[in-house]
């Protein structure tokens, strides 16, 4: 084959191979270019969508509004708190011996003086006969003292004995006296040994689970004891309230007037007990500025238990027809407390708020907004001060006939 031909052929083979690769790229440019235009178009459909609504940041923001009414609120300080009972016993027994009955269900309530538990009596009932027996012999020995001490007597007074005599009656007479009065002090211990083999309950509350078992033997010493009692009505809570509010609570108390105080539970929602404050403690905490309290409630539904974390608020006065807003206006921002308030053109206003006292769902203002005037209370954080609202529609209940429809509907 002459070489001019040769070269042609490999030119041509060149040429297909570039042909090649130029196609197996050109595919994927063309998907990649395709999707790009639907992007375009798809992003051009969304403006127009947009300007025809009136702009995406523009559209108004639909929230909750409240009501700024006058009204009289209570002053109040919260506290964080814990239940603190008024007596917790731990019921130990007073002598050695063995258990032979536990007369108490773990979780009952029991009254002081109840029996709750015996121990075996016998080695107490053995003493007791011993030491009355004893003391039976030393009194008989003691009558026998006293009658030779008047026949020495007699004798004296016509001098037939020496007053060494009379003076030796007389001295084993006392210490006669003297045996059979620590043979009652035994007498006695034997006695109350026989009352403590009967364990008794030393306060009334709920006993907790059983620390012994019937048959085991106990002891004084025992660092568990039986069983642990807990006095559960009344009870107290031991909080602690700001110390710039002490003066004004104290002035309460040195006036001998009640000042209520709620227990709330942990989340500050729901209402567990209402009583009263017992005591300040006598001294403020430097570390927190903080001074401690003590409320006593009635306890007759349990919702107080021991060791329970809880919210108190001391009322300690009352703001007669203040300013009052819903407390979920009130918001927290870099330069203070403040509130958005509705204007006539749905607008709303950013305003500085000063919070008097705040109650529970209702807070006291001095300043931000005034009576007959409307707050959002939710929706806020989509807010900003000149933003255009709307109220939040609540839907509204459907027609029985519509509802038999609805129901047919899902069950068809």
């Amino acid at each position: 084959m002459p070489v001019t031909a040769i070269e042609t052929m490999i030119e041509q083979r060149r040429v297909f191979n570039w042909a090649g690769r130029i196609h197996k790229f050109a595919r994927p440019m063309a998907v990649l270019l395709a999707l790009a235009g639907l992007a375009a178009c798809h992003s051009s459909d969304s403006d127009k969508s947009l300007n025809k609504r009136g702009g995406g940041m523009n559209r108004p923001v639909v929230v909750g509004l409240g009501d700024v009414t006058k009204s009289d609120l209570p002053v109040t300080v919260s506290a964080l708190a814990t239940v603190t009972p008024l007596a917790t016993v731990a019921v130990q027994s007073r002598v050695d011996g063995q258990i032979m009955k536990i007369l108490f269900t773990e979780g009952q309530s029991v009254k002081a003086g109840q029996v709750i538990a015996e121990i075996d009596p016998r080695p107490f009932n053995v003493q007791f006969e011993q030491a009355k027996g004893q003391l039976n012999r030393d009194q008989a020995s003691l009558a026998i003292a006293k009658l030779d001490l008047e026949r020495y007597r007699l004798l004296y007074s016509q001098d037939s004995i020496a007053k060494q005599q009379l003076d030796t009656q007389e001295g084993l007479v006392q210490q006669g006296e003297g045996v059979v009065q620590s043979d009652k002090g035994t007498l006695d211990s034997a006695r109350l040994n026989q009352m403590y083999s009967r364990v008794t309950a030393p306060i009334s509350g709920r006993i907790g689970l059983r620390q012994v078992d019937v048959g085991n033997v106990v002891h004084p010493a025992d660092a568990n004891g039986l069983a642990v009692i807990t006095q559960l009505n009344p009870i107290t809570v031991v909080g602690s309230i700001p110390e710039d509010k002490l003066q004004e609570i104290l002035k309460r108390l040195a006036d001998h007037k009640p000042i209520p105080v709620e227990a709330y539970d942990r989340s500050n929602l729901a209402r567990l007990a209402e009583g009263f404050l017992l005591t300040i403690d006598n001294q403020i905490d430097v570390t927190t500025g903080t001074v401690k309290v003590k409320a006593q409630f009635n306890n007759d539904n349990l919702a107080l238990f021991p060791n329970q974390f809880v919210n108190l608020r001391v009322r300690y006065g009352t703001l007669v027809q203040a300013t009052v807003v819903p407390t979920a206006a009130i918001q927290q921002g870099p330069d203070g407390q403040f509130l958005y308030v509705l204007n006539a053109d749905s607008t709303v206003s950013l305003h500085k708020a000063t919070v008097v006292s705040s109650a529970g769902e209702l807070t006291a203002i001095s300043e931000g907004a005034s009576p007959g005037q409307k707050v959002v209370i939710d929706g806020i954080d989509r807010l900003k001060d000149g933003a255009t609202v709307k109220l939040a529609q609540t839907k509204s209940a459907a027609a029985p006939g519509d509802q038999k429809k609805n129901w047919r509907k899902s069950g068809s």
